[in-house]
């Protein structure tokens, strides 16, 4: 398994995922999935895709944030079951989670990453764009949300100009 990349903000640290985070990972997106927010995603499910996945934990250790990437090609890959606690909203969790999944994005050589959401408002805010749906036909029956996308190439070559 790849080392953590661990990020502080204050008592909450962000990084990869482990077995011990499998539980908590399936029950904060079981609660947003009882919404219709997120898909629905077996605990088994999470435990296959735990490398794939970044969590931010609270100092006791409970999972209050996650997200993860799945790939759909060598340059693309979707970021999946964003999720933050309803009680830490408001704290940059979000953030910092697509951030990280940023990073290990790029770190498989991925230079685009795509997300279906209820919520694109947080994506653009955040450096993504709203995309036409059709450009993911397996995504097209969720009609309720919307697709948005970022190159991460360009992200990197953003924040390398602004240094």
């Amino acid at each position: 398994m790849t080392p953590s990349r661990d990020v502080l903000t204050g008592a909450v640290t962000v990084r990869r995922a482990t077995p011990n985070d499998v539980a908590g990972i399936a029950a904060l997106v079981a609660s947003w999935a009882e919404e219709d927010i997120l898909l629905p995603r077996a605990a088994a499910d999470v435990a296959r895709a735990v490398d794939d996945t970044v969590v931010a934990v609270d100092a006791r250790g409970r999972v209050v944030a996650c997200g993860g990437l799945r790939e759909y090609s060598p340059s693309l890959a979707e970021l999946v079951s964003l999720a933050v606690a309803r009680e830490t909203h408001g704290r940059g969790l979000g953030r910092l989670v697509v951030a990280e999944v940023e990073r290990l994005a790029r770190s498989r050589g991925h230079d685009r990453l795509f997300a279906h959401t209820v919520n694109p408002a947080f994506f653009v805010a955040v450096g993504y764009e709203v995309v036409d749906r059709s450009l993911y036909p397996e995504k097209v029956a969720r009609a309720h949300t919307a697709c948005v996308r970022r190159e991460l190439v360009a992200a990197v070559e953003a924040v390398a100009a602004a240094a």
